[in-house]
């Protein structure tokens, strides 16, 4: 196995899209070979797999019981994102 950077960064973002439905077993055989295919030669795609997938674990092994976050924090935490994405957009 090698670990090429000279391919297109296209390839990662294109990957990257489909994360969450590699993940979930959503996609068909040819793309989930060919997510599996990039991470193994991409480093950096595999480490966003590899940190995606545990961090995926780790939300489905919490208790159910867990005490939900407070509302205050969750519209503060949304409001700094709508905010985050406004300047982002903006500049």
């Amino acid at each position: 196995m090698t670990m090429a950077h000279d391919h297109d960064r296209k390839d990662c973002l294109a990957m990257f899209a489909k994360l969450s439905e590699y993940l979930d077993n959503e996609l068909d055989e040819l793309t989930c070979k060919d997510i599996e295919d990039h991470a193994g030669e991409c480093i950096p795609c595999k480490a966003c797999l590899e940190t995606l997938r545990q961090t995926i674990g780790l939300c489905r092994s919490l208790a159910p019981d867990e005490k939900p976050v407070p509302e205050a924090f969750s519209n503060r935490l949304k409001a700094l994102i709508q905010k985050m994405s406004r300047e982002k957009t903006t500049s």
